[in-house]
């Protein structure tokens, strides 16, 4: 067998020939590997993000079973509730990413869990609308590290053409928690009154210390990165590095002048026509389009529901089925994108159905009836779903290295986290019809078609003169760039 330095040194020759060719002098079997990886990096970050969007949406099912009117809130006030919790969010994305790599991502992750979730079950207990905003504000800081951070430490483990399924597995755990959010809202809906607290109550304390056992669990579950697991064998680290071409450790600091030279590249801020300018900023702004109908879906479809004429319960259920569809969705387009190594086709079909259904939603009046408009809905939503991984995984994986991915991973959530905040002050109720919310989320669907595409079309021209400079074929053989 050889050692991690020989395996190392005799496949990055190899891979230079094509990246995505298999290596014959490997003495370790990759499919046995990649099953190995599989099963120690996605199984507790998929838990863990489940628990995290459960603690950040089930305030849409506090919302429905009489947290505003126990504390007296208005709309206005419910808007800045949900809201309050993207703004340190949205601050402390970047931050969060870099101080995983100096920590560690099973010491990082892990503690931001079990700190969100003590907030969660803070939430159960407050007794007016200024604490509500403090606990969401709270809930914002120590949420902010997971889900950049999750996608961040995945990039390092798969090639590209492996990455996709593994990013929507992951990301599926937003599309479950959404469902199950609702299954577990609609069962401690019948807690009210039990010990003097009301459901609402008991929504946020039951699943905030669920959450809090989730994080001592994924102390010892979460691995690091490849060159710091200790699950890893030296030739099978060697293996991973060379196939991931990351062989840069996670110890690199990152300092001020990494992020002003991030940020301060037109390269990674404007969409153009000018060859050189890549659109970071753009496909980012193709998030936070997205993110404007995601989260109307996370934080409106059980009171879109609800303002249909059903009661806690059935608006908790009839909240599953968009969801469920959704995940079954998402796993195909994923299957798709890495059999045949493209990302664009398939992010635009969910985009076709999100635009399909929230036009339908927009040409709704206040006199449709439930199976249309639910209809409507469950098209968004399978279109949401399937398009958003996606997008995240094809701009992670075209970031180079530690330094670039752990400022761009948190970059992409930091705009993206824009259009929760747009999405809640927009989404208001004119009588029964949510006029202005399907008005702007049909905007923004059709906004993030538009910067994906012109992502894709400059992201391709810069390859091509990356590879005509170098005297490669580069784009050719691999594809997943597009």
């Amino acid at each position: 067998m050889f050692s991690g330095k020989e395996i190392l040194t005799r496949q990055s020759t190899e891979a230079n020939k094509d990246p995505l060719a298999p290596n014959s002098e490997s003495s370790v079997d990759e499919d046995k590997l990649l099953r190995k990886i599989d099963f120690h990096v996605l199984p507790i970050l998929w838990v863990i993000y489940v628990a995290a969007f459960l603690d950040r949406a089930n305030i849409s099912d506090a919302l429905t079973l009489g947290l505003p009117e126990e504390l007296g809130l208005g709309t206005r006030q419910v808007s800045i509730m949900l809201a309050i919790f993207f703004v340190p969010y949205t601050i402390c994305e970047i931050p969060a990413n870099i101080l995983m790599k100096r920590l560690n991502p099973h010491n990082w992750l892990s503690g931001c869990i079990v700190a969100f979730g003590l907030v969660t079950i803070g939430q159960g207990f407050v007794q007016s609308y200024e604490g509500l905003l403090v606990a969401r504000f709270f809930l914002g800081i120590f949420e902010a590290g997971v889900f950049p951070g999750c996608f961040y430490l995945i990039s390092f483990w798969y090639k590209r053409h492996e990455a996709q399924k593994r990013f929507t597995i992951y990301f599926s755990s937003v599309i479950v928690s959404n469902a199950f959010c609702g299954l577990l809202a609609g069962a401690i809906a019948k807690l009210d009154g039990y010990r003097g607290l009301s459901s609402w109550r008991w929504v946020f304390i039951l699943e905030g210390t669920a959450t809090i056992i989730i994080g001592f669990i994924a102390f010892f579950s979460i691995t690091d990165f490849p060159m710091e697991a200790d699950w890893v064998a030296p030739d099978e680290r060697a293996l991973i590095l060379v196939k991931t071409n990351s062989d840069e450790s996670h110890r690199v600091r990152i300092t001020l002048k990494h992020m002003l030279d991030f940020l301060s590249k037109p390269i990674h801020w404007f969409g153009g026509m000018i060859l050189n300018f890549i659109i970071s900023i753009v496909i980012a702004d193709g998030l936070l389009a997205l993110g404007i109908p995601v989260y109307t879906i996370a934080f409106f479809v059980p009171i879109i529901v609800q303002s249909l004429g059903y009661g806690p319960v059935q608006t908790q259920l009839y909240s599953v089925p968009p969801h469920a569809a959704g995940l079954v969705f998402s796993i195909v387009l994923a299957y798709v994108s890495d059999k045949y190594r493209i990302r664009s086709l398939p992010i635009f079909v969910g985009l076709a159905l999100m635009i399909s259904g929230m036009a339908l939603l927009t040409s709704l009046g206040d006199t449709s009836s439930f199976p249309t408009e639910y209809a409507a809905l469950c098209l968004t939503t399978v279109g949401a779903c399937g398009s958003g991984g996606i997008i995240i995984c094809w701009w992670v994986m075209n970031l180079r290295g530690h330094v670039e991915r752990s400022i761009g991973s948190g970059w992409i959530i930091t705009l993206g986290s824009l259009g929760a905040i747009i999405a809640t002050f927009t989404f208001k109720r004119d009588v029964r019809f949510y006029h202005t919310g399907y008005t702007v989320g049909l905007s923004a669907a059709v906004l993030c078609a538009v910067v994906c595409a012109l992502y894709g079309m400059l992201i391709w021209r810069q390859r091509k003169a990356e590879a005509r400079s170098e005297g490669t074929d580069e784009i050719k053989r691999d594809p997943l760039w597009l």
